[in-house]
């Protein structure tokens, strides 16, 4: 027989009267994520309290630990049945707690996506942020492609659930905003790496290489992220291969259709003087 499962609740749901009850050892002052999926509190009267006890407690470490444990539950949920399949049941099995432990720290699905989607979105932005330095453009071609591309394909093997929150069916709202808008920012940054190697190039034109770069990453990024060890790394230095020789000619390494050896001679060459 199917196990029951605790109904989870809407994110617009009211409380219902009551005794209050006293927060777990693991609770923090208030659910993660609370903010963005219920109303805002009615404005209360001036307290007679000193200021000091007006401010939020500092979360437990304890809590943090478990806000930190459900989180990766749900990254690991997310990425076996999708966003749309999983239920705060599955993630708070998955994690080995219960339901209302669950409940202590995020009151819906959507909540605890949108704080693991920010979460990894800022792994993704600290990940691009080393890999398009300015100490990287000094670099020859063959060797600005390790520098630029290694960090990022290690960045998605090793968080999987990040495909599934920015690129899936019926995620929240909110993480394919702020997605959106650091992809602006990549594209903007690739633009101007290319700038430096064509200053003289058409704004249009710099557009158009910065977006086949991005396509062909994003292209061979799931290829690669479908094998596994020896396997993987023989298509990531595929990848690159590609990368290269789309990009020798169009900076000015070497002639178009020159043999890919070739190539990176002429690159190493033309940076060793």
């Amino acid at each position: 027989m199917p196990e029951p499962t605790t109904p989870e609740p809407a994110a617009t749901a009211e409380p219902k009267p009551g005794p209050a009850a006293e927060p777990g050892p693991d609770a923090t002052t208030e659910p993660v994520g609370a903010a963005a999926t219920s109303e805002p509190a009615a404005t209360e009267p001036a307290s007679t309290e000193p200021a000091t006890t007006a401010k939020p407690r500092r979360r437990q470490a304890r809590g943090e630990r478990r806000i930190a444990q459900l989180l990766d539950a749900a990254a690991s949920v997310f990425c076996s049945t999708g966003y749309t399949a999983a239920s705060t049941n599955a993630i708070a099995r998955e994690a080995g707690v219960s339901p209302g432990t669950l409940y202590q720290f995020f009151p819906n699905k959507e909540a605890i996506a949108v704080e693991l989607g920010g979460r990894l979105l800022e792994r993704w932005r600290e990940s691009h942020g080393a890999a398009l330095t300015e100490a990287n453009l000094d670099l020859p071609l063959d060797r600005l492609l390790d520098a630029v591309l290694d960090p990022l394909f290690a960045f998605n093997h090793e968080n999987p659930a990040f495909a599934v929150l920015v690129h899936g069916p019926d995620v929240p709202g909110q993480i394919t905003v702020e997605f959106n808008a650091l992809h602006a920012v990549l594209l903007t940054r690739i633009e101007e790496i290319i700038a430096s190697f064509l200053p003289d190039a058409p704004p249009a034109e710099r557009t158009r290489i910065a977006t086949m770069i991005f396509a062909v990453f994003k292209a061979g990024l799931d290829l690669a992220l479908a094998h596994e060890g020896e396997e993987r790394q023989a298509y990531i230095d595929e990848i690159k291969k590609v990368m290269f020789r789309y990009l020798a000619p169009v900076v000015g390494l070497c002639p178009a259709g020159q043999p890919a050896a070739e190539q990176q001679n002429a690159a190493r060459g033309a940076h060793s003087h």
